[in-house]
């Protein structure tokens, strides 16, 4: 668990990582890729089918935490950070991964879920770009309602998957990071609104990198406003906005 740039939480941790939705725009595959095993990345890289490998890690390795880059790994010595920490912290669970990605095994979420309930000082955000698999999770009972769980889907464009709520069981938010195109967030006929909204942009030098519209920006606040919607906007956003962002928190 470390502290942590993200402006929207106190602390990342990690006891899963890696991914396979391949977004082009994707800040931590280019992490992984850089502290990964240089035997692994040779072996797995091109002659195994992704979807066809997960890995468990059980000891904490130094000079690459990331051994078999971004394949999907399950860091079993990290389950009791959490515990560790004994001040209150806000907590971003997964940033190099998406836990609740399809390949994920359901017996890694639950682990993950056990530590977290393990150590209840924390306050502890979630994010995915696959929402259905948190009602898959909540129909077995097996999606946590305490209130220091927070749930949240990454939205890039209007297409994306966030018109899934539609009781107020669970704390619920929405990234728009990077925001690639004006987003409606009222869409969705019987949509509970979410409780928190954070919107970003793109970092980095990429190719074709999409530099959001001030008129983008000014709908989603201007909606937000209107529903009473706390708004966080990153520091990325700056120069787009002006250096007086809104950072807002529902808590």
């Amino acid at each position: 668990m470390n502290e942590t740039k993200i402006e929207w939480c106190d602390m990342s941790w990690n006891p899963v990582t890696g991914c396979l939705h391949k977004c082009e725009y994707c800040y931590a595959r280019r992490i992984a890729n850089r502290f990964k095993r240089p035997f692994e990345a040779i072996m797995f890289e091109n002659t195994v089918e992704e979807s066809d490998r997960l890995f468990e890690v059980d000891e904490k390795d130094v000079k690459y935490p990331y051994p078999f880059a971004f394949k999907p790994t399950f860091h079993t010595y990290r389950l009791n950070e959490p515990k560790i920490k004994t001040k209150s912290r806000t907590i971003f669970v997964c940033s190099m991964a998406d836990l609740f990605g399809d390949w994920v095994p359901e017996e890694w979420i639950l682990k993950v879920f056990d530590a977290c309930k393990a150590a209840p000082q924390h306050k502890y955000l979630f994010l995915t770009k696959n929402p259905k698999r948190y009602l898959e999770l909540e129909k077995k009972r097996l999606l946590p309602w305490e209130d220091n769980f927070w749930f949240g889907t990454s939205v890039t464009k209007p297409d994306d998957d966030f018109a899934w709520f539609r009781e107020k069981k669970f704390h619920w938010f929405i990234s728009m990071e990077p925001l690639l195109e004006g987003i409606d967030i009222t869409t969705g006929s019987g949509v509970i609104l979410p409780e928190w909204v954070i919107i970003g942009a793109e970092t980095g030098n990429r190719k074709g990198k999409v530099v959001p519209e001030r008129e983008w920006l000014r709908k989603i606040i201007e909606d937000c406003r209107t529903y009473n919607i706390p708004v966080f906007m990153k520091n990325s956003l700056k120069p787009i906005w002006g250096q007086r962002i809104i950072t807002e928190y529902p808590w």
